[in-house]
C-alpha cells in the first residue's frame, strides 16, 4: 500500500497546538516542518502533502473563536516544500494551488521547478479554492459560481499539462562545439486559446525528471471525478465507512478507464486521523488527552456552519434541531441524526468531530489499526492511506513507530524505497510526452 502524511499546522486535531510536546510556533518555522517530513521518510512514506488556503477562511463564529484557533498563520508551501527538498532524497512533496487564484502559466513553472530540483519528486494537489475570505483577496467581493469554478479547473490543468509539454525528453543537447543548445524539432508551442485561458507557450522549463510533476485531486464532486479521471495521478479520498470506499473507489477508477487510462493508473487514498497505543487503553488515553486540551468557543466554531450558533444552549444538554438559516444544511441534519441516535450532548459532538478535523478517526493498538488498514486495502477500498495526524510530530511518531513495523510485518508496506521519484515510489506507469509518442508512432508507420 502507498502512504501519504499530511502535515499542515500542528496537526488534524484543532487543539493540536496546545498539546506540551508541541511546539506552538511551528507553523512559522521550516524546520518544524523538516523534522516531520525526514521522519515520514525514515518510515518509507511515499510522500507529504501540504494543503493550502490562500486567505484566513475561519470565521469568528461564534465570536471569541477565532482568536483560539492556529489556523490563521502558515508557510507558503511551495517555498516551504522547496526548502524541505534539498534536505530530504526520497519523500514525494505535495501541496495545494488554486485553479481560481493562479494563473496556469505559473503554476506549470513552480511546480515544474520543484520537480527539478527535489530530483523528481513534486506533486501538485488541484482544487478550485471555495471561501468568500479568498476571493476578497484577489478583487472579488464573492466567490465564482461552483460551475464557473470546474470548467475553468478543467481547462486550467489542460493547459498546464500541454505547458509540461513544451519539449521532448532529449530536446536540450547543448552541445558546445557546434553551438546548438537545443533541438529546435522538439520544442512545442502549446498556442491554447479556450472560454478562460489563452496561454501561447512554451514553458521555460525543460521536461521534469520524471515526466511531469504528479498530479492529485480531492473531492467528491463530479466536475471533480471528471478531472480526476482525465489526469490525476493520486485521489485523496474521506469516506467514513467501507461501502462507500468501496463505491467511491470504483467510481474513480472506472471513471480514468472511461478517459482511456487504465484503473492502475490512479491510487486512491482516502485519510484518517490515528491514535495508536501498544494497548486500546494506551490509545484511548491519548484520544482523551486531546479530547481535554479543546476550548468551547473553539469547539461550537467546527458545528456552527452546520448546527448554527449554539453558544445559548447548554454545553452539556442535548444537540438542537437544525434552524433554516444554517449553511450547511445536508451535513447539519447527518449530525443531528447522529447526535439523537447515540445520544450525545453538544460537547461530546464537537470532541469527535475535532479529533479528526472532521474526517475519519480509528483509536487502537497496532494490530487494529492494521487490520482496518488491512481490509480497505484488500477489499477494493485503498490503493493507500492518507495519514492526518492527531499532532505533529508525536501523532506521526506513533505511527511510525508502532503501526509502520506491523504493516511491515505483514508484507503490505515497503522496507525501502523503490525508485528515486515519487512517480516511481507510487508504481504509477511513466509519463510520455504526447508530442514523442506521436513521433515515435509516425516512425514506425513509415
Amino acid at each position: 500500500m502507498r502512504l501519504g502524511l499530511s502535515m499542515r499546522y500542528h496537526g488534524y486535531h484543532l487543539a493540536g497546538w496546545r498539546h506540551p510536546d508541541v511546539p506552538a510556533a511551528g507553523t512559522l518555522d521550516y524546520r518544524y516542518f523538516l523534522n516531520t517530513a525526514a521522519l515520514a521518510e525514515r518510515a518509507k512514506f511515499d510522500m507529504v502533502f501540504l494543503a493550502d488556503g490562500i486567505g484566513i477562511r475561519a470565521r469568528d463564529e461564534p465570536e471569541g473563536s477565532l482568536c483560539r484557533s492556529p489556523q490563521n498563520v502558515e508557510l507558503e508551501p511551495l517555498t516551504l516544500l522547496s526548502a524541505i527538498a534539498t534536505h530530504t532524497n526520497h519523500i514525494g512533496l505535495v501541496a495545494t494551488a488554486s485553479t481560481t487564484y493562479n494563473e496556469p502559466y505559473h503554476i506549470a513553472r513552480k511546480y515544474a521547478s520543484l520537480d527539478h530540483i527535489s530530483g523528481g519528486r513534486a506533486g501538485w494537489n488541484v482544487v478550485t479554492s471555495w471561501s468568500d475570505e479568498e476571493a476578497r483577496n484577489f478583487g472579488r467581493d464573492k466567490h465564482l459560481d461552483y460551475d464557473t469554478r470546474y470548467e475553468r479547473a478543467e481547462e486550467f490543468v489542460r493547459v498546464v499539462t500541454g505547458l509540461w509539454e513544451s519539449w521532448e525528453d532529449d530536446a536540450f543537447v547543448r552541445e558546445k562545439a557546434s553551438g546548438l543548445y537545443y533541438d529546435p524539432t522538439k520544442l512545442h508551442v502549446l498556442n491554447h486559446k479556450g472560454k478562460h485561458f489563452a496561454v501561447r507557450g512554451p514553458l521555460s522549463s525543460a521536461r521534469t525528471p520524471q515526466g511531469r510533476p504528479i498530479i492529485v485531486q480531492a473531492g467528491a464532486a463530479e466536475q471533480g471525478q471528471e478531472i480526476a479521471g482525465a489526469h490525476a495521478d493520486v485521489v485523496y479520498a474521506m469516506q467514513f465507512d467501507l461501502p462507500a470506499a468501496q463505491k467511491y473507489y470504483d467510481a474513480v477508477k472506472s471513471r480514468a478507464v472511461s478517459f482511456g487510462r487504465s484503473r492502475d493508473a490512479v491510487k486512491v487514498l482516502p485519510g484518517f486521523t490515528p491514535y495508536v497505543g501498544r494497548t486500546e487503553a494506551e490509545a484511548r488515553a491519548k484520544y482523551d488527552e486531546m479530547r481535554q486540551l479543546i476550548h468551547p468557543k473553539v469547539g461550537l466554531a467546527i458545528l456552527y456552519n452546520s448546527l448554527g450558533d449554539l453558544s445559548a444552549y447548554p454545553i452539556d444538554g442535548p444537540v438542537p434541531e437544525p434552524g433554516s438559516d444554517i449553511r450547511i444544511r445536508s451535513i447539519g441534519n447527518s449530525l443531528f441524526e447522529l447526535a439523537r441516535r447515540d445520544n450525545l450532548s453538544i460537547r461530546a459532538l464537537y470532541e469527535m468531530m475535532m479529533a479528526g478535523n472532521t474526517g475519519r478517526v480509528l483509536v487502537g493498538t497496532p494490530e487494529q489499526i492494521a487490520d482496518d488498514m488491512q481490509a480497505w486495502f484488500e477489499e477494493g477500498a485503498a490503493d493507500g492511506f492518507n495519514i492526518c495526524p492527531s499532532h505533529l510530530p508525536g501523532g506521526l511518531q506513533d505511527f511510525a513507530e508502532l503501526v509502520v513495523p506491523e504493516l511491515q510485518r505483514r508484507e503490505l508496506f515497503r522496507t525501502d524505497y523503490e525508485g528515486t521519484t515519487l512517480r516511481q515510489n507510487l508504481g504509477l506507469p511513466p509519463n510520455v510526452n504526447r508530442h514523442q509518442s506521436s513521433a515515435a508512432t509516425a516512425q514506425v508507420a513509415d
